[in-house]
């Protein structure tokens, strides 16, 4: 009876246990989904003021539009690279110097913004032509990184088609010469396919008992019942 009782206890803090455990994931991923929410929130806040500063004359104008270019050139850099990253892995090593080319990013960032509420304009306006140059320097090189990324997977879309274009054409080749073997022979049924010839591997394509539907297929026309 002990035993038993023992078990019983054992099965139950067990049950507590996992119970705690899945509060914990489950609270800790509301807050993460919380903490992006009121991140963009205030990433669409920031961007909104700082595009209606850049309509404004004077220095903060001008700091508001860096501070627009810098942010812009890095997030669509840091968009790409991530999304790409997971299908080609080379993409790494360029989403490591992104990551230190971020570092200069958020610190020119902060001391744009610093500058808007400096009340020596003067002092500004001098700074106004070197944190051009470094906006500059930052946005080029991660504009590069962006659209190396981007070529890379447009070569290796270009380098995929023309593959599938060559195995196509020969499998257009393998057909019509049984078409012409067929007329030649008067037999309606096919004949052996050439030595040699690649059979294509639908297995590889779409799995057994799936059918495929893409956009430029027609939709079937319900049968008849009456």
């Amino acid at each position: 009876m002990e035993a038993v009782l023992v078990v019983m206890a054992l099965i139950f803090i067990a049950f507590v246990v996992l119970g705690a455990y899945a509060t914990v994931k489950a609270v800790g991923a509301a807050k993460r989904g919380v903490d992006r929410t009121v991140a963009q929130a205030r990433r669409t806040v920031e961007d909104t003021t700082l595009r209606a500063r850049s309509f404004q004359p004077g220095t903060a104008s001008e700091l508001a539009q860096l501070r627009l270019r810098l942010r812009g050139s890095m997030r669509a850099t840091q968009d790409a690279l991530h999304a790409r990253v997971a299908e080609d892995a080379s993409l790494q090593e360029s989403l490591d110097l992104f990551g230190r080319l971020s570092a200069h990013g958020h610190e020119l960032d902060g001391e744009l913004k610093r500058l808007e509420s400096e009340p020596d304009k003067r002092q500004v306006a001098r700074l106004v032509p070197e944190l051009r140059e470094r906006t500059s320097q930052i946005t080029q090189s991660a504009d590069a990184l962006r659209h190396a990324a981007r070529d890379r997977a447009t070569r290796f879309a270009s380098d995929d088609l023309d593959s599938l274009r060559s195995q196509i054409d020969l499998e257009a080749g393998a057909l019509r010469h049984w078409t012409s073997a067929d007329t030649a022979s008067g037999s309606s049924a096919p004949s052996a396919p050439p030595p040699g010839r690649e059979k294509p591997d639908r297995s590889a394509i779409t799995p057994p008992g799936v059918r495929p539907v893409y956009p430029w297929q027609k939709k079937p026309r319900p049968e008849n019942t009456t």
